[in-house]
Formats: structure tokens, C-alpha cells, sequence
């Protein structure tokens, strides 16, 4: 593993699933890691978690949605000294949400876009001036398979996925002269709450489902994902920027995957 000593990390959905599996891998490669969350159980858990390895990690509890909360989120991660890594993993599906546009409300959409896309464009706004003191840094995007072919019943999800996958190539453009790389991932079926609620966590029905739907038969792990997540991080990826990576057990290899 790559060492991240000395380099400070924000994750924000940071405290479980995807986001504390890249969390704390940054925390096992010696970072200082801020995990932002509003799910302050999970919060505390992953801090213990933490408390052993090489570096750390600081539970923040924050909205990402909201712009002040994020530019004092940066202001505490950066600490007057600025910020290395920057990883938007903040999102949602509710479970509810799971409708076409003509029968989703208006304020399903606006959350889901607030905290999926919204958050990643914030985030950005306030870190990259912190980067820019480091004289670089890294911004990677979790965004989805959702966000290159959709499936039937998720057209807030689907647009914000989509949406992320844009504005990482826009931002890699806009910065690439500040020696800021930015990336984006694209998970397949992983095994955390947000999957297992959207088959009201029968946990035996989504295994099923990722090993019929993915060519190598089975659902993904949080770890997985956080490998490649602390690739795209370290100078072994120093020439990619503006890219993306499906995770996703070679789902998008198929074509039409969704039935």
C-alpha cells in the first residue's frame, strides 16, 4: 500500500460503507483522515476503529449538502496548511425514491441531486484553494454504473450519477495547470446499507441478484473499492486525470445489463 503519511484526507459519507472503507484505508497508510457524516454513531465507531492504525481519522458531522457546512468542514481539515485528497463518496437512494419522474416529488429530486452531485461541487469549491497551497492534490468522485446506463425507476440517482461523472471531467480540465488530478469511480452492486435497503436488507436476495447480474458472480466489498480509490490517490496514477474506473465485477462489460 502506498504511503499517505503527511497527507491530510477528507471522505465525506465517510463513517460507513464505501466511504468508511476508504476511510480508514487512507487512515492504514499513515493520512490524517476527516470523515464527514451525519450518521454520528457510525462516526464514532469508525474513530475507534482508527485508534490503532499508523494514522487517523476525525469524525465530522456534516450536511455536505450545504455550503456553509462544507467551507467549515475545509477549514478544519485544512488547518492553515491545506488539504491533499479530497474523496466525494456523500449519497443517497432512498428507499422510497425508487419511482419514475412523473410520480417522484420535487423534493425527492432536490435532495437526492443536494447530496449526491451538489455535495461533490462544493466540496470542490472550497478544497481547491486549500490544494492549491499544498501545490497539487487529488479529487476523486464515487460516482456509479448508474451514472453510464440506467435502469428503470431512479431518475434522480441516474442524473446525478451521470452529473458527477461530468463534472469530474470538466474539473480535471479546469485545474490539471494546478497539478490537481481529478477522477471518478463507478462501483457495480457493493455490499452496503444503501444496497441492502434497496432490497429491504434480505441480504441472501442481493447476493443473488450481483452474482446473476455480474460476469464474476458476486456482490462487491467496500475494501475493493477503497483500493482503487487510494490508487487514483498516489503517484502511481500521477498521469491520469479527468478518467473514470468501473468497480463493478465486469457489469458495464455486458452492455445491457439492467433488465
Amino acid at each position: 500500500m502506498d504511503d499517505f503519511s503527511n497527507k491530510t484526507v477528507i471522505v465525506t459519507g465517510g463513517a460507513k460503507g464505501i466511504g468508511g472503507a476508504i476511510a480508514l484505508a487512507f487512515a492504514q497508510a499513515g493520512a490524517s483522515v476527516f470523515s464527514a457524516d451525519v450518521d454520528t454513531e457510525a462516526g464514532a465507531r469508525i474513530e475507534g476503529e482508527a485508534a490503532s492504525l499508523t494514522g487517523s481519522i476525525t469524525f465530522v458531522d456534516a450536511d455536505v449538502s450545504q455550503a456553509a457546512v462544507c467551507q467549515e468542514l475545509v477549514r478544519q481539515a485544512a488547518g492553515g496548511s491545506g488539504i491533499d485528497i479530497l474523496v466525494n463518496n456523500a449519497g443517497i437512494q432512498p428507499l422510497d425514491s425508487y419511482l419514475p419522474a412523473h410520480e417522484l416529488s420535487e423534493e425527492a429530486w432536490d435532495r437526492i441531486l443536494a447530496v449526491n452531485l451538489k455535495s461533490g461541487f462544493l466540496m470542490s469549491k472550497y478544497t481547491v484553494p486549500e490544494m492549491r497551497k499544498r501545490g497539487g492534490g487529488v479529487i476523486v468522485n464515487i460516482a456509479s454504473v448508474q451514472g453510464r446506463q440506467s435502469m428503470k425507476g431512479v431518475p434522480a440517482y441516474a442524473a446525478s450519477k451521470g452529473g458527477m461523472l461530468s463534472l469530474t471531467q470538466q474539473l480535471a480540465l479546469d485545474y490539471a495547470a494546478d497539478t490537481i488530478r481529478v477522477l471518478a469511480v463507478n462501483p457495480g452492486t457493493i455490499e452496503t446499507n444503501l444496497a441492502l435497503e434497496s432490497v429491504n436488507h434480505d441480504y441472501e436476495a442481493l447476493r443473488r441478484s450481483a452474482a446473476g447480474a455480474h460476469p464474476l458472480g458476486r456482490i462487491g466489498r467496500p475494501e475493493e473499492i477503497a483500493a482503487v480509490v487510494l490508487f487514483l490517490s498516489s503517484e502511481a496514477a500521477s498521469f491520469m486525470t479527468g478518467e473514470y474506473v468501473n468497480v463493478d465485477g465486469g457489469l458495464m462489460a455486458k452492455g445491457a445489463w439492467a433488465e
